[in-house]
């Protein structure tokens, strides 16, 4: 609010001090020819200023006394916005409480016609249900003139046995009639367990049949693998014996070997007049020893066969 009011009375004063001032000076025009000395110039000029400061703060004073009017009026208008924004809601609120009551009348008045059609509806209905008892009654009195006959038979049958009212006669009736009827249950369930018995009989044998027609198979089977394991075994047996027989052999001919490779390594030992260190059961050692001996035996040969044939050739020069 305070930066709007700035803003107006910037805008207020430029325009209608603009004009003024622009006036004023039309009003003291100064020519070169009878301008005053510089002192009652400034004099002149002080007192415009003044009459301008004058008249700016008169129309300050009074733009200010209006924009107070103004802010008062807009806040009475705002008063009396709330208030009509009240008696807004108000009227609002009264418009829909008589909706809402005159829509629970229209319920009302609805339910109440359904519920005397309904009514009505009963009526008719007990109306006929009426009309339906009493052709009923109708017809049971019909049925208890016919059964006449039979309520003097009972009465008969009471006068010439040992019961003494007819309800007895009647209770005893049921009562065999009951036990009829629980006989022949029992001997319904007892048909209906035989054939259920029948069908698991029938489908364990069948079971059982099949399950033997599996193990017959199985069996079968098991007696081929045997017969073939049978005669895998002989010629295993058969392999077996020739390994142990090899082995003997290979066993025999290793002990040769090693035998006369220690013979062979002590004569090496002997012709080399010196204590080697190798194990007696060390044959792979022994052998190296032996293969260095006559390599080394191999050189020395070479070496004589050399210098003899340096000799045969001097001897034939000279």
């Amino acid at each position: 609010m305070g930066t709007m009011e700035e803003e107006d009375l910037r805008e207020y004063f430029c325009v209608q001090y603009g004009q003024k001032l622009l006036k004023l000076l039309m009003k003291f025009p100064v020519s070169e020819e009878q301008s005053p000395s510089p002192s009652i110039r400034l004099l002149e000029k002080k007192k415009e200023a003044k009459l301008v400061h004058q008249a700016m703060e008169a129309q300050k004073e009074a733009f200010k006394t209006r924009m107070e009017a103004l802010n008062n009026r807009w806040e009475e208008l705002g008063a009396k916005e709330v208030q009509l924004k009240a008696y807004i809601r108000k009227f609002e609120q009264f418009i829909q409480e008589n909706d809402q009551k005159r829509i629970r009348a229209l319920k009302k008045a609805n339910k109440e016609r359904e519920l005397k059609k309904q009514r009505v509806k009963e009526l008719a209905k007990a109306k006929l249900e009426m009309a339906t008892l009493k052709q009923q009654h109708q017809q049971l009195y019909n049925k208890l003139q016919q059964y006449s006959i039979f309520n003097q038979y009972l009465e008969r049958v009471v006068e010439i046995s040992e019961f003494e009212e007819i309800r007895e006669v009647i209770g005893r009736y049921k009562t065999l009639v009951g036990m009829h009827r629980d006989l022949v249950q029992s001997a319904q369930e007892g048909l209906e367990m035989i054939e259920q018995a029948k069908v698991r009989l029938a489908h364990y044998k069948e079971e059982k049949d099949d399950e033997i027609l599996q193990h017959n198979n199985e069996l079968a089977r098991l007696q081929m693998r045997f017969d073939h394991a049978r005669s895998e075994v002989i010629v295993w047996e058969s392999r077996w014996a020739h390994i142990q027989n090899t082995a003997a052999k290979k066993t025999l001919m290793l002990g040769t070997i090693k035998m006369a490779t220690l013979n062979l390594f002590q004569s090496v030992n002997k012709q080399m007049k010196e204590a080697l260190l190798v194990p007696i059961e060390d044959t792979h050692k022994q052998l190296d020893m032996i293969q260095q001996f006559i390599q080394d035996l191999s050189d020395i040969w070479a070496e004589v066969k050399k210098k003899e044939a340096q000799n045969r050739s001097q001897i034939s020069v000279h």
